[in-house]
C-alpha cells in the first residue's frame, strides 16, 4: 500500500521553528517529485514548496521564501520542510504529495499520492 505519512507539526510561538519530515511507506519517493502544501480553515489548498527527484531544483511560495527550506534525503525515502520565524498566518494543516515525475509546479492537481496532514499552530 502506498502512503505518505507527515510528522513534525506541533503549536510553537511566532517566530520560532518547526521541521516536517514525510515519509514514504510502500514506495521509494527517488522517483517522486514531493511538493508541501498547507489549507488553512475557510482557505484553499496552496503550495509551500515543491522539490524535484534530485533535490536540485526547488520552489517556494511567496509568503514562505527565505523562511522554509525543503530538503530531501533519498536514502533514508524522506522529504523534510524546515519552518523557521514562523507567524500566526502559517498556521494551518500541512501536506506533503508526491508526482511521478521529475519535479512539479505546486499545483495540488500534478500530484497524486496524499499524505493525512500535520496540524501547524503558531500562536503565543
Amino acid at each position: 500500500q502506498l502512503q505518505l505519512v507527515e510528522s513534525g507539526g506541533g503549536l510553537v510561538q511566532p517566530g520560532g521553528s518547526l521541521r516536517l519530515s514525510c515519509a514514504a511507506s510502500g514506495f521509494t519517493l527517488n522517483t517522486y517529485a514531493i511538493g508541501w502544501f498547507r489549507q488553512a480553515p475557510g482557505k484553499e489548498r496552496e503550495g509551500v514548496s515543491c522539490i524535484s527527484i534530485s533535490g536540485s531544483n526547488t520552489n517556494y511560495a511567496d509568503s514562505v521564501k527565505g523562511r522554509f527550506t525543503t530538503s530531501r534525503d533519498n536514502a533514508k525515502n524522506t522529504v523534510y520542510l524546515q519552518m523557521n520565524s514562523l507567524k500566526p498566518e502559517d498556521t494551518a494543516i500541512y501536506f506533503c504529495a508526491a508526482a511521478p515525475r521529475l519535479f512539479s509546479p505546486c499545483v495540488p492537481a500534478r500530484y497524486v499520492y496524499w499524505g493525512q496532514g500535520t496540524q501547524v499552530t503558531v500562536s503565543s
